[in-house]
């Protein structure tokens, strides 16, 4: 058995792809468009990594996705958490859950898409500002 993507459906297309793509650094490696479907399939890929893909499932039909109807989370190990989570601070992405051990932290995407980042290897020392930054909504 091979994993082959992670299915999510998104309601804007350019606010997805800027978020997966130029906040969280994934590349667009094919897409699809059905005419017929009324559906756009564009999948997603992290640079040197050919374990899997996301699928960004877009129906160009308007539908209000629930959190349960779109997904649970995505997880992506990360070399640096805290240079990784200040930068995306630094772009408006807001730290749901702060890294706070030096070992995980949550984001959303746009389309409230819960993303755990996870740090390579072992955990970072704890160090500011993120040990005291509380948790911000949900995640």
């Amino acid at each position: 058995m091979k994993y082959l993507h992670t299915m999510i459906r998104v309601s804007d297309v350019d606010a997805s792809l800027n978020f997966f793509c130029n906040q969280l650094g994934l590349k667009e490696v094919r897409r699809y468009e059905s005419d017929a479907g009324r559906f756009t399939l564009i999948f997603l890929r992290a640079p040197g990594d050919d374990s899997g893909d996301i699928e960004l499932t877009y129906n160009w039909d308007p539908e209000e996705y629930g959190e349960g109807r779109n997904f649970g989370h995505l997880a992506y190990e990360v070399d640096d958490i805290y240079g990784l989570c200040q930068s995306l601070m630094d772009d408006g992405v807001t730290i749901n859950r702060p890294p706070r051990d030096g070992r995980m932290a949550f984001i959303r995407s746009p389309d409230n898409i819960s993303v755990e980042l996870l740090q390579k290897g072992d955990a970072l020392a704890p160090r500011e500002p993120w040990a005291s930054m509380e948790n911000s909504g949900h995640w």
